[in-house]
């Protein structure tokens, strides 16, 4: 019966679904969500993850083909799209989770937090948190290079990609 909450639902879905209720609590904070989900739940679509959780979506979301690649990213600190779920082991490892909340600013590639992050003096460097493969190396760097020339207003394009620790 709660409008505001029923649009809560809605709203996070069509930016981070298909999710479980538990990632909708994790990412807003807020008690009473179990209520609005009912409200909502007739017109959603269920799903079940590898593990046999529910995750609710909206009937017209975009889904693409498990197998499409995601394009690497740079997002910046404190992003929904690590922090937005109560399971963020759907985007980051678990040996890395403590860097999301410090304001690490992180590159996913293939939709994994697979690198962090820092620009200086014009030049944007990326320190993987695992060994990249060569086209991943590259599609970084390219990536890279973009934000550095958005971040300057096109003056520069410098990115460096330092060694994968071992």
């Amino acid at each position: 019966t709660d409008p505001v909450g029923a649009a809560l639902v809605r709203r996070y879905l069509a930016a981070f679904g298909p999710a479980a209720s538990a990632d909708l609590r994790a990412w807003c904070g807020l008690a009473g969500l179990p209520a609005a989900v009912a409200a909502v739940r007739g017109e959603l679509v269920v799903f079940r993850d590898e593990r046999g959780r529910e995750l609710l979506d909206l009937p017209d979301a975009p889904r693409p083909d498990p197998d499409t690649p995601a394009p690497a990213r740079f997002l910046p600190a404190f992003d929904n799209a690590v922090l937005g779920y109560q399971d963020r082991g759907r985007v980051i490892d678990d040996a890395h989770r403590g860097l999301s909340v410090t304001g690490a600013r992180f590159v996913l590639v293939d939709g994994r937090v697979s690198a962090t992050w820092t620009v200086e003096d014009g030049t944007v460097t990326v320190t993987p948190l695992r060994r990249l493969t060569r086209p991943e190396r590259t599609e970084v760097a390219e990536e890279g290079r973009a934000l550095a020339s958005f971040l300057s207003d096109g003056a520069v394009d410098r990115v460096r990609v330092r060694a994968a620790p071992s």
